[in-house]
């Protein structure tokens, strides 16, 4: 009866007072999700044996402080009470006691669950016991709730999130509230108030080499996000994101199976360009150098963490070539080259002829760590098939 008055309470509260917490995901949330490489296969080994292996590799110093447990972490029921609750096998000691592990490492603990009956895997989802799983969450300590949005029906996805939205509020933990509703309802257009990162299409596509990964991965992803769902340029699906609430065009697929070190170097520094939440989706634990690099280069992340958080864009696509453009605090620009090409290219950048360029500015090559001059002069750089060239601009004092 208590638990019932409590519950009854807390929807009160939530209706009376509507909102998401605010001051969280002020850059874009940085962390670790299981499902890419792991789906179904996880355990709390694994995810303690992740985090173990994230600061001792300096990914959490980084910047990667979310430990997300993606889908299939539940028992197939709630118990008698109507609480979700862990699978007893693969996490045996529960998820309070793996949260607080999360914790002591000095990260955040996130989870997935879905907004419809069931989940993606087939466990209990959240519709009807919104407010009793935030409870739940918050008793868990729980930072980061990634909400997807299987098995939902005939409902409403702007109301459906907004309950759960109360439900977090209501419990009183803050959480960052990812809203995983694959830009089916356009939520960049109403989740501001909502949550704070929603994917703008659908799942990021995990290819076996490097032809599948291109043509149906992450690139798919990124033609998606700014020639299917909305116009191209600044004021195109852009316009939604900013501190507190991003697009989010899913997680990385950077070091997995099947793309180059070159393609895996111009995922990550789009998704820097775009404004994105890098959450890594690789196996953390068994990563070559060359990937740790990448994920862990303090320059790039600091495109992706600029604080003005204005998202970038498409600025030209032409055969072979892609050139994007990311406006940062202080008046200064990313300028990311893709070669779209299937072989190697010179290609030669005229900043003439960007036009949001004001006057002259330094240039300093972001991967190399090189100073190549100012944009006074037209440059011209070798550039591997899929690889790019990736630029910081500071304007001439």
């Amino acid at each position: 009866m208590r638990k019932t008055l409590l519950l009854a309470t807390l929807c009160l509260t939530a209706t009376a007072f509507p909102q998401k917490f605010d001051g969280l995901a002020l850059t874009p949330p940085m962390g670790w999700n299981s499902w890419n490489t792991f789906a179904a296969n996880i355990d709390e080994d694994l995810i303690k044996g992740t985090a173990d292996t994230m600061i001792a590799n300096g990914m959490r110093d980084a910047g990667y402080v979310y430990i997300v447990v993606d889908d299939c972490w539940e028992s197939m029921e709630r118990d008698a009470n109507g609480n979700i609750v862990a699978d007893p096998k693969k996490f045996p000691h529960g998820m309070k006691e793996l949260g607080d592990y999360i914790h002591s490492k000095g990260f955040k603990f996130g989870i997935h669950n879905c907004a419809g009956t069931l989940t993606c895997g087939g466990y209990p989802g959240g519709r009807g016991h919104e407010f009793q799983d935030a409870l739940k969450y918050a008793s868990w300590g729980v930072d980061f709730l990634k909400y997807d949005w299987c098995s939902h029906g005939t409902a409403d996805a702007r109301e459906t999130y907004k309950t759960m939205r109360d439900a977090i509020h209501a419990a009183g933990r803050p959480m960052v509230f990812s809203l995983c509703e694959w830009g089916q309802n356009k939520p960049w257009e109403w989740a501001q108030d909502v949550g704070h990162m929603w994917r703008t299409t659908g799942d990021i596509m995990a290819g076996y080499d490097s032809r599948q990964r291109w043509e149906s991965g992450w690139k798919l992803i990124l033609d998606l996000q700014y020639t299917l769902v909305t116009n191209e340029g600044p004021n195109g699906i852009a316009q939604y994101a900013g501190p507190g609430h991003w697009n989010d065009p899913d997680m990385l697929e950077v070091g997995n199976k099947g793309l180059t070190l070159a393609e895996s170097r111009a995922h990550f520094s789009l998704w820097c360009i775009i404004a994105a939440p890098l959450i890594a989706g690789n196996d953390i634990r068994h990563m070559s150098k060359e990937v740790h690099d990448i994920l862990t280069d303090k320059d790039v992340i600091a495109i992706d963490q600029d604080s003005l958080g204005k998202e970038g864009w498409r600025f030209r696509a032409e055969t072979g070539r892609e050139i994007w453009v990311r406006e940062l605090a202080g008046n200064e620009l990313a300028i990311c080259v893709l070669n779209t090409g299937a072989t190697a290219a010179d290609m030669t950048t005229d900043w003439s002829a960007i036009s949001v360029l004001k006057g002259d500015y330094t240039v300093r090559d972001v991967w190399a760590k090189k100073d190549l001059g100012t944009t006074r002069t037209p440059r011209t750089d070798h550039v591997e098939s899929h690889d790019v060239m990736l630029f910081r601009l500071t304007p001439v004092k």
